[in-house]
């Protein structure tokens, strides 16, 4: 397959140079196409992985919803940027190429993302960026909005799959892993507290991100967030969801993966910083009890990841990307750490968050 095929097939300008692959992420294929003229745009042309998101002309239509309603929305107070679909030489969002889908997006020069934040004003600007994409969204309407992932974040149907991952032991490695096993039980009632109360219709349900990974968010060269990337999860949530992987990401010292677990440390700088930056953006339209149960929300997070990786694991690494045979593994051990540290931490944690709500809890 040539790439130069498929780019072909998009309603460019300029021509392209160069194509190499482009990020860090677990699920799609994605490449930087560079323009031969500096004053043309570059693109990101990605293959989307169509096992995990099973409709894919529904989940590009959410995008360019999203995209148009922020635009519309953008004003001088909440002002953000967001991705420009490339389309189709024929008008289409995507092309189809044998099975495979491909979309394309212009790509923005001059921004960067980090894997691992280094200071926590990084950590309140991406924050920023985040919640002004939540505060940008409150008013769409949400029945427009296809389901891509349907439960996606639902941590009582995680933990079932975890379950039956042990039960089957498809590759006999179960016995591996009964202490990382054992906690994800112990605490699972605790981190199933924010579901229940979805469920129970005590949080409301708003549009959501649900993928905001630290590295979904674009800043400036004065690191400024300008723009939220990676919309493929758009849909129905809790700002919990958000707000958790925001913290599960810019807080932790250390890469996702890391094997060395004395490396990885909750950061409470960075965990102040990423608070403020967000609830500046949007404490004003959160509700009481959304914000009570913020500080819990980066542990909830660390926690599903932790238990979809080493759920992932012990089916014989079927859904995520891996570089070696227990890179899955390592995920895990990570995101269960940063887990645990966060949860010792509450006390702390939810002082934090009523001194930047100025709420009483």
């Amino acid at each position: 397959m040539k790439i130069n095929k498929i780019i072909n097939q998009f309603d460019i300008s300029g021509e392209i140079q160069d194509t190499q692959p482009f990020g860090s992420g677990y699920i799609n294929d994605t490449y930087r196409a560079k323009n031969t003229d500096n004053a043309q745009p570059d693109y990101l042309l990605q293959r989307v992985n169509h096992e995990v998101f099973k409709d894919v002309p529904a989940m590009m239509e959410n995008i360019r919803m999203v995209t148009d309603h922020i635009k519309k929305n953008s004003s001088l107070d909440w002002n953000q940027e967001t991705l420009e679909i490339v389309k189709t030489i024929d008008g289409q969002l995507f092309t189809k190429h044998h099975d495979d889908y491909w979309r394309m997006f212009e790509f923005k020069k001059g921004t960067k993302s980090y894997d691992v934040v280094e200071t926590p004003e990084q950590a309140y600007q991406g924050a920023f960026a985040f919640g002004t994409f939540f505060r940008l969204l409150s008013d769409f309407p949400a029945e427009k909005l296809t389901d891509t992932l349907p439960e996606f974040h639902n941590i009582i149907l995680r933990l079932e799959a975890l379950e039956k991952a042990v039960k089957d032991d498809v590759r006999g490695r179960a016995s591996k892993v009964k202490e990382e096993i054992d906690f994800v039980r112990a605490i699972a009632s605790l981190m199933c507290e924010i579901e229940h109360l979805k469920l129970g219709g005590k949080i409301p349900l708003r549009v959501t991100h649900n993928d905001t990974k630290f590295n979904n968010v674009l800043l400036d060269e004065n690191d400024k967030g300008i723009c939220v990337i990676d919309l493929d999860t758009v849909m129905l949530g809790i700002v919990h969801y958000d707000f958790g992987d925001g913290i599960r990401t810019s807080t932790n010292t250390a890469k996702e993966d890391e094997t060395d677990l004395q490396l990885v440390n909750f950061d409470m700088k960075k965990f102040e910083a990423f608070t403020e930056g967000y609830l500046d953006a949007c404490r004003d339209i959160l509700t009481t009890i959304e914000i009570e149960y913020l500080g819990l929300s980066g542990a909830l997070l660390a926690y599903i990841m932790g238990v979809r990786f080493l759920t992932d694991y012990l089916m014989g690494d079927v859904y995520y990307k891996i570089d070696h045979e227990n890179h899955n593994l390592d995920r895990s051990r990570t995101q269960l750490e940063l887990t645990r540290q966060i949860t010792e931490r509450q006390k702390d944690i939810k002082n934090v968050v009523a001194q930047k709500s100025s709420l009483v809890l």
